[in-house]
C-alpha cells in the first residue's frame, strides 16, 4: 500500500501533463515545440510550458532529494542524527516548492479559476466607470475665490498705517 501511495505522490507530473494534453490537444512535446516557435501565438500555452518546465525541475530535485535521504537512512541506527534531519527538511522543501509549481499549473488550465476573469466580475459589490450616474470624486484642489490673496491685503495695510 506504501508503494501505491508513494507512486501516486510522484505522478503529479504525469497527471498534470495529461491534463495540459487534453487541454490543449496535442502531446507536451508538440506543445513545447509550437511555443518555441511562437511564443506569442498564444499566451495561455507559453505560460503553462514555462510552468511545467518548473514543475518537472522541481520533481527532480524532489527525486534526488528523496534518493539522499533514503541512502542516508539506511546508514542510520535507530535515531536519526542532524544531518539526516537536514535532508528530510530539504525533501519538505522540495515537495513545498512542486507543490506550488503543481497548484499554478492547475490554476493556467482553469478557465474559471479565481483572478482569471474580469477584475470588476471578482468584486460584485463595486461600482463600474460605465455605471456611474454622476461625476466622479474631484480629486484636485478646488479653486480660491477670485479675491485678493490673504498676504497682499496685509502688506498693504502695512503700508497705510
Amino acid at each position: 500500500m506504501s508503494d501505491e501511495l508513494f507512486d501516486s505522490t510522484q505522478d503529479v507530473v504525469g497527471v498534470l501533463t495529461d491534463q495540459i494534453e487534453a487541454h490543449f490537444d496535442m502531446d507536451i512535446a508538440q506543445l513545447k515545440a509550437a511555443v518555441a516557435v511562437q511564443p506569442t501565438a498564444s499566451p495561455d500555452a507559453t505560460e503553462v510550458v514555462r510552468w511545467h518546465g518548473l514543475l518537472v525541475g522541481a520533481q527532480s530535485v524532489l527525486d534526488r532529494a528523496e534518493d539522499d535521504l533514503l541512502a542516508a537512512l539506511e546508514t542510520q541506527p535507530s535515531e536519526v542524527d542532524d544531518p539526516t534531519m537536514g535532508l528530510a527538511h530539504r525533501v519538505n522543501a522540495a515537495v513545498t516548492a512542486r507543490d506550488g509549481r503543481a497548484l499554478v499549473v492547475r490554476w493556467l488550465l482553469d478557465p474559471g479559476a479565481p483572478g482569471k476573469k474580469d477584475p470588476a466580475a471578482q468584486r460584485p459589490g463595486q461600482l463600474q466607470r460605465a455605471d456611474r450616474t454622476g461625476p466622479a470624486v474631484q480629486t484636485s484642489v478646488a479653486p480660491r475665490p477670485a479675491s485678493a490673496p490673504a498676504s497682499a491685503a496685509r502688506t498693504g495695510k502695512a503700508a497705510q498705517r
